[in-house]
């Protein structure tokens, strides 16, 4: 008599690996629509019956979620990125609110890199924090997809799996970063930060920023783009050059907080006042933003939320559960880093 069919047989038969039949019988929402359906036409067609004992001793879970941070250039020895160390806080109240242990480490740069949280049975699952450049970080995420891993990141999109990513609105709080500096009488702006394929995130904070001006009747070709990664010291560089080839600039908005205290310590030193010469605003809000000289405006993204939603959607994740929210509506700051112009 033929033995009994095994999720083998049906991976077999459908051209899946194993995990992803069992993904596939249980409705993950890993799986799609179309690869869950003929694993299961295929488990009907074979009589094919989950072993129930089997399947409670496969999903016993650790209780722990991993957060891997990508290591950032830093003025200090963390090598974390002021706005995760924000958001930091907010996973670590979530996860224990919900009864989870945080396992916290640095992103690894090896082809196994994940290979020690979710498949070895450290973590259920994995929150993924950090910029770097994306074209690099999207072969990470292609890998984990391939491995079936439970896990959620901020920032980029998931190609394919939106629902994996949690993000601010960036295009929206471009937008309002260009209609306050509009609305507060500035004529010639400029932006620094990177806004390339590499930097998707900054690149939408960009195109939000010249749609604003735009409708305003401002072409882009006459809004200076300087490139600076999202640190202190490119944005001190960025903004040298910047006005050095520029003359004329009385606002410059910049792709985060911490190239915007850069540009401003540039600025300082060439003999210019902020904002009475030339306005500054940021992005993130992070908190050294409100003891900046002079205390520097800002699009807030809300990272305590962040946080909150992060742990939330992995959970949903894990558990087979839709994700229903992954993006977070930015809010403007205004401080005094982008006062009123004066007429001339």
């Amino acid at each position: 008599m033929k033995d009994k069919a095994t999720s083998f047989d049906i991976a077999y038969m459908a051209g899946v690996s194993q995990s992803t039949v069992s993904r596939a019988l249980r409705n993950s929402p890993q799986v799609n629509k179309a690869t869950r359906e003929k694993v299961q036409a295929i488990a009907r067609q074979l009589n094919y019956k989950v072993d129930k004992n089997a399947s409670n001793l496969r999903q016993q879970r650790s209780s722990t979620l991993a957060l891997l941070l990508f290591e950032d250039p830093t003025t200090d020895e963390s090598l974390i990125n002021p706005f995760f160390l924000s958001m930091l806080g907010s996973i670590t109240r979530a996860c224990a609110k919900r009864g989870q242990d945080l396992l916290v480490s640095f992103q690894q740069l090896s082809d196994d890199w994940h290979a020690d949280y979710e498949d070895s049975n450290k973590a259920d699952g994995i929150i993924l924090l950090g910029y770097g450049d994306y074209k690099d970080y999207e072969e990470k995420l292609a890998k984990l997809l391939a491995q079936e891993t439970h896990f959620v990141c901020w920032g980029a999109e998931v190609l394919g799996h939106p629902e994996f990513t949690l993000r601010s609105n960036n295009f929206e709080g471009g937008r309002l970063a260009g209609e306050h500096l509009l609305a507060t009488g500035h004529k010639k702006f400029a932006f620094i930060g990177n806004a390339c394929e590499g930097s998707p995130e900054f690149s939408e904070r960009y195109q939000g920023f010249i749609d604003a001006l735009q409708a305003a009747g401002i072409r882009s070709g006459d809004v200076p783009h300087v490139d600076a990664n999202y640190t202190e010291s490119a944005g001190d560089s960025a903004a040298q050059w910047l006005l050095q080839h520029y003359k004329d600039i009385d606002a410059i908005f910049c792709a985060s907080d911490l190239i915007a205290i850069g540009v401003m310590q540039a600025i300082k030193r060439s003999g210019l006042r902020i904002p009475e010469d030339i306005a500054v605003m940021g992005f993130d809000d992070i908190p050294v933003a409100s003891f900046a000289s002079p205390p520097l405006s800002t699009i807030q993204q809300d990272t305590r939320k962040a946080g909150e939603l992060l742990v939330h959607n992995l959970l949903q994740l894990i558990n087979n559960q839709p994700i229903t929210e992954n993006q977070i509506e930015p809010r403007l700051v205004i401080r005094q880093s982008c006062g009123a112009r004066a007429s001339s």
